[in-house]
């Protein structure tokens, strides 16, 4: 049976599921009973269950089906805050005068239920009964209507709470309000009801709107900041830009970061020059309010003059534009001097770490090594030659100051800081201990002698490498401003004078090279020579006629024979053989300034030059010249080219690098060099030779004397300029020392000879070199 036939079912009318069952059926009002044909109160749980959401009824349900407008713009929860207020919505209303219609019966759809498709919903919908309308309760039956109000306000809960009540004490009772959200009319007469209209729920937020307009804010805020970025990049002015640039330059301030210096070892290790810890002061003009009163407090700490103080803490202009916020005013000061200028607490003053060159040996080896200036850069010697490794890369730190001290970043302000490289040491092929030994030897001897200048010099006859390298006077590296520049000058390399008779084994060489001569050769000599009106004669005059042997002219140091080889060879080939003996150009041994020297070209040759050429006269060379080419002789005839650089040691990582590669030629024929060698034996041995005090004890010595003239400025000097050049041991030479000194009067013999036997001797001792096996052989000056 349909669930909406009029028939009453056998069990009875049960209850609806959901409506309150603490109402009894006595209770309700029988015409709502009748109109109605349910036995409950009007506004039950049930008919809030019905209206809700959850519990729409099929008729809602295909309203809001066909109508979907009206399920749009209707609130949802509107039924069920009618039921709480207490209202009933309507689901239709008839005409005041239309009687009643009985509900008709469910017309049953094709498929006989009754319950699906469109025709079962109208039917359905048709027969629901029309809910009656509102009348006005008579005076006798507004106790029980009260009683049946109070007890569905219990269950409702609008009685607990205390809702709106008429002027009776009664709760006001609101109108439903049609489910399409219209008014229902007032009907006429006394029982129409007056119903509250309830307030339309406010509207929400569209976000539509809300989306676009955030997004023409932002593109508005956009095209601002792009023209003012056109303005400023495109369109200023000038003077806009140059009053830009003005104010970063006046708010940027740059230091420099002094990169530490390389250091100078000798060939083991033992420190020659370094870098120790010192301080700069320094000044920032803009803070110095009184310059002459903070100069007359620094200049007797740091020695620099006042006025040279006031000028650098006087505010400036660079010579970039900008004001100067930054000036040394001295470096490499003592620490000691630092702290002292910190206590003073200067305004603009400021005391910062920074290096400053040491020698450890004060003199020792000062002329070779050079000194710094107050900027760490180097001046003279191997500290200028090669200033540009040793100094490593100054960094720079680049930052925003504001009104506070100097040197002081402002926190998250600009700042650029390149790091200072650290400089290459330098090693050397010096040898410490024979170079002081060296060193204090030649000083003794030319104190003794009242030297005006002495040089020596050790060479490694097998390497080139320059072992000593020595100079008189010396002075203190750490105060080289208290000396002379004369004073500071290395001898060997920066002197040039006549090697006289040093300059015969050259000839007598050559001519034993080109098969002119032989040892056993001899040559007559008489007592003196006329050549372009000038007179050469030997110091040990011969009788006219004479013949002397090849070893007897060196062991006497005849200028005579010597100039009579020399004219077999001619002056082609004198020339020839000087160049390849190192003559007429620097050795490039490493220390800066050094002297080429002169040789003459055959066709400056004059009519005297014949005769002084040969002998050594007409002839600049330096001390290192010549002994690079008697190590020619030492080494089987081989040339290689002096140096004084080991290796560089990187400052970043520590890499070794070998130094230059030394340059080497063949002179002589091993045979040639080792029949002059051999020679060269009689000029120590022979008792009547120039050369017999350096002779060294256990060892065959091979050299040679000579007694030249210095050239200053064009111009010969009084003094005599003597020399010795040897090698030992003869037979296997492994060192070549020459010596020389400027004395009034004197030769080499007596001047330099004595010298070189103490420095060869120390030198043979502290490596350790075997004495000699053999003898000297005898020699004979004359057949």
């Amino acid at each position: 049976m349909s669930p909406r036939s009029d028939d009453t079912p056998r069990r009875g009318n049960q209850p609806r599921r959901g409506t309150s069952r603490d109402l009894p059926v006595g209770d309700t009002d029988p015409e709502e009973t009748e109109e109605n044909g349910r036995g409950r109160g009007f506004g039950g749980i049930g008919d809030a269950r019905a209206y809700t959401p959850r519990g729409r009824t099929m008729a809602e349900r295909d309203q809001r089906t066909r109508s979907p407008r009206a399920g749009r713009t209707t609130d949802p929860f509107r039924p069920a805050l009618q039921v709480l207020d207490g209202g009933r919505p309507q689901r239709g209303r008839r005409p005041a005068a239309e009687p009643e219609q009985p509900p008709e019966k469910t017309t049953k759809s094709k498929t006989g239920t009754g319950e699906k498709g469109d025709t079962g919903r109208r039917a359905q919908r048709d027969a629901r009964p029309t809910p009656p309308r509102t009348r006005r309760p008579e005076s006798g039956e507004r106790d029980d209507r009260d009683e049946l109000k109070q007890r569905r306000d219990r269950v409702t809960g609008r009685g607990a709470r205390g809702g709106e009540r008429s002027g009776t004490g009664r709760p006001a009772t609101r109108a439903p309000r049609s489910p399409f959200g219209t008014r229902t009319k007032k009907a006429p007469g006394p029982s129409r009801a007056v119903r509250a209209v309830v307030a339309e729920p406010p509207k929400l937020a569209n976000s539509t709107r809300r989306l676009r307009l955030g997004t023409v804010l932002a593109l508005s805020l956009f095209v601002m900041i792009g023209v003012r970025l056109v303005v400023l990049q495109v369109a200023s002015s000038p003077g806009d830009a140059a009053r830009l640039i003005k104010l970063r330059e006046q708010r940027i301030t740059e230091v420099t970061l002094p990169a530490p210096r390389g250091s100078i070892l000798d060939r083991d290790g033992t420190v020659l020059a370094h870098s120790v810890e010192a301080r700069y002061v320094g000044a920032d003009p803009v803070l110095v309010k009184d310059p002459a009163a903070a100069a007359a407090q620094l200049s007797p700490l740091l020695g620099v003059p006042q006025s040279k103080l006031i000028e650098k803490m006087t505010r400036h202009k660079r010579p970039g534009g900008g004001e100067s916020r930054f000036e040394f005013l001295a470096q490499g000061v003592d620490i000691s001097i630092g702290d002292r200028i910190s206590k003073l607490d200067i305004k603009g003053i400021v005391v910062k770490r920074d290096e400053r060159r040491d020698v450890p040996g004060a003199d020792l080896a000062a002329n070779l090594i050079g000194w710094t200036g107050a900027d760490n850069s180097g001046l003279e010697g191997l500290e200028a030659r090669y200033d540009s490794l040793l100094r490593g890369t100054a960094g720079t730190q680049e930052f925003e100051i504001g009104k506070g001290d100097l040197n002081t970043p402002i926190p998250g302000g600009y700042q650029r800081y390149v790091e200072p490289q650290p400089g290459t040491s330098l090693q050397l092929t010096i040898d410490a201990d024979l170079q002081y030994e060296v060193q204090r030897i030649l000083c003794e001897q030319a104190t003794d002698w009242k030297a005006t200048i002495a040089g020596a010099v050790v060479l490694d006859v097998k390497t080139g490498e320059v072992l000593a390298q020595a100079s008189c006077p010396t002075y203190n590296a750490a105060k080289p401003l208290d000396y002379s520049p004369s004073d500071r000058e290395d001898v060997p390399s920066a002197i040039v004078a006549d090697p006289g008779s040093i300059h015969k084994a050259f000839v007598i060489g050559a001519a034993l090279q080109e098969g002119l001569i032989t040892p056993d050769s001899t040559v007559t000599v008489g007592p003196a020579l006329e050549r372009g009106g000038y007179r050469f004669q030997d110091s040990h005059m011969q009788p006219k006629g004479t013949k002397m042997t090849i070893p007897g002219i060196l062991a006497l140091s005849s200028n005579v024979g010597t100039i009579l080889i020399g004219d077999k060879l001619g002056k082609q080939k004198v020339y020839e053989y000087q160049q390849k003996f190192g003559l007429g150009k620097a050795t490039n041994e490493g220390m800066m300034g050094e002297a080429t020297g002169k040789i003459l070209t055959p066709d400056e040759w004059s009519g005297s030059a014949s005769g002084s050429v040969p002998i050594g006269m007409s002839v600049d060379a330096t001390l290192i010249q010549m002994a690079a080419g008697y190590a020619a002789i030492a080494n089987d005839g081989t040339y290689i080219q002096p140096h004084l650089i080991k290796a560089m040691i990187s400052g970043k990582n520590g890499k070794v690098t070998a130094g230059p590669t030394a340059e080497s030629r063949q002179v002589l024929r091993p045979d040639v060099a080792s029949e002059l060698r051999t020679m060269m034996e009689a000029v120590v041995d022979e008792k009547d030779a120039t050369g017999t005090q350096a002779a060294v004890t256990g060892y065959r010595v091979a050299g040679k004397t000579g007694t030249g003239k210095r050239l200053i400025d064009g111009q010969y000097t009084s003094s005599n300029y003597g020399s010795f050049i040897g090698m030992a041991p003869a037979e296997n030479p492994r060192f070549v020392i020459a010596v020389s000194a400027e004395v009034a009067h004197g030769t080499g013999g007596d001047v330099a000879a004595p010298a070189f036997s103490k420095m060869m001797s120390f030198a043979l001792l502290h490596y350790r070199v075997p004495p000699s096996s053999t003898k000297a052989p005898k020699f004979r000056i004359h057949p």
